[in-house]
């Protein structure tokens, strides 16, 4: 029997600028979970709160998706959760949040966790859920999980630009979770230091503290340098393959976590998921948006 996939977080609009002067937008956040998961012809049961004016939108993308579950879509009024993001030529990528959605009641997860195989929550906004109902869900689990951490350290203000920042409570967001993601900057902020670049001895302290908590497996995404793979026994760096063509970055991370994901329930080890994680979402920045992406990992998934 193939594994059912959980996926939490929250689906958003994003309005893409670049220093170049292109532009673009679209629906992204956790549909990029969603688009690969299915595309690769896994079953997906998605649990998250849609903006009423982002509905059709999301039906309209999503029609074909055959393995997709929509029960725990629950819509709200209002316009979503609006991302505007800038990409540099150089530095960190500027974004700003204008609206969000209310954080998900947990209570339909619960309700179906008992038949999922594998969970995977991201924090898309860092208003997707709260810490206590999280907790529920994680003590209610049997199956692994994996947590995408994020925008859970990034400023909780809306209409400015976001900031990252030390979160007292994190630990409780890693505490026996099986897979845990995050970028080199994420790093940073769990070990309180937002402003610094961690350095190889930062990453092993912080996949010690997440080993400590009951992760089996740690991925440090690198952007154009790869991955960093940890496991309590080994590590490895896996660099990412040379993209033909760059068209657009946003998602990659979330494709990453999606492929990985879905070879691990599999079977495979961190490293091979890793490595076909990367794969996928190296040639994902050679396409553009939820339905592009999708296609692109039906591709890979015959």
């Amino acid at each position: 029997m193939s594994t059912k996939f959980g996926l939490i977080g929250t689906i958003t609009h994003d309005f893409i600028t670049y220093d170049s002067g292109q532009s673009f937008k679209g629906l992204g956040g956790v549909l990029y979970q969603a688009a690969v998961l299915c595309g690769l012809r896994k079953e997906v049961f998605l649990y998250t709160n849609l903006g009423e004016e982002l509905v059709l939108e999301v039906e309209k993308i999503t029609r074909d998706w055959k393995t997709l579950h929509k029960e725990g879509i629950r819509n709200v009024p209002g316009p979503g959760n609006l991302v505007y993001l800038h990409y540099p030529a150089k530095g960190e990528r500027i974004e700003v949040l204008r609206s969000v959605v209310p954080a998900l009641d947990p209570s339909s997860v619960i309700e179906d966790i008992a038949q999922l195989g594998m969970l995977i929550m991201i924090v898309n906004s860092g208003f997707d859920l709260k810490l206590s109902n999280w907790r529920k869900v994680v003590q209610a689990s049997s199956c692994p999980i994996w947590l995408d951490i994020h925008s859970l350290l990034l400023s909780r203000e809306l209409n400015v630009q976001r900031k990252y920042l030390p979160l007292a409570e994190r630990e409780g967001w890693i505490k026996d979770v099986s897979f845990v993601q995050a970028n080199d900057k994420e790093v940073a902020t769990m070990l309180g230091q937002p402003d610094k670049i961690p350095s190889e001895a930062d990453i092993f302290r912080f996949a010690r503290m997440a080993f400590k908590s009951g992760a089996k497996a740690v991925f440090v995404t690198l952007g154009k340098e790869g991955v960093l793979v940890l496991t309590s026994e080994n590590s490895k760096k896996i660099s990412a393959p040379s993209a033909e063509k760059v068209v657009d970055t946003t998602g990659c991370g979330d494709v990453f976590c999606a492929a990985a994901a879905a070879k691990l329930a599999e079977g495979e080890d961190p490293f091979a998921s890793a490595s076909f994680g990367l794969e996928l979402a190296t040639k994902a920045v050679s396409v553009k948006g939820i339905e592009e992406t999708y296609l692109l990992a039906c591709s890979f998934g015959r």
